[in-house]
């Protein structure tokens, strides 16, 4: 019997489970978007940050169909994504 609670994502969506990588799991949020770089900014736009600290967070997606993750830094000015590096 299919799991009637999970949302349904489009062909045009992957679902991500995506958290700051400072915040160590805690805080994370699950997201259907059509790219890991489009998780880590939506992810973004409703997490507060101190700007203070820095122009930049570090956020780690996971695909949950693959189980790969990736680390972005995201720009909070621009909202340019770049991999950790």
């Amino acid at each position: 019997m299919p799991d009637q609670t999970a949302p349904q994502t489009d062909a045009q969506t992957h679902r991500f489970t995506v958290r700051a990588r400072h915040l160590h799991g805690h805080h994370a949020r699950v997201l259907d978007e059509p790219s890991p770089e489009a998780a880590a900014a939506a992810y973004l736009e409703d997490f507060a940050h101190d700007l203070d600290e820095d122009d930049a967070v570090a956020v780690i997606v996971r695909d949950e169909t693959t189980g790969r993750e990736q680390c972005f830094r995201v720009d909070l000015t621009t909202g340019e994504t770049a991999p950790c590096g």
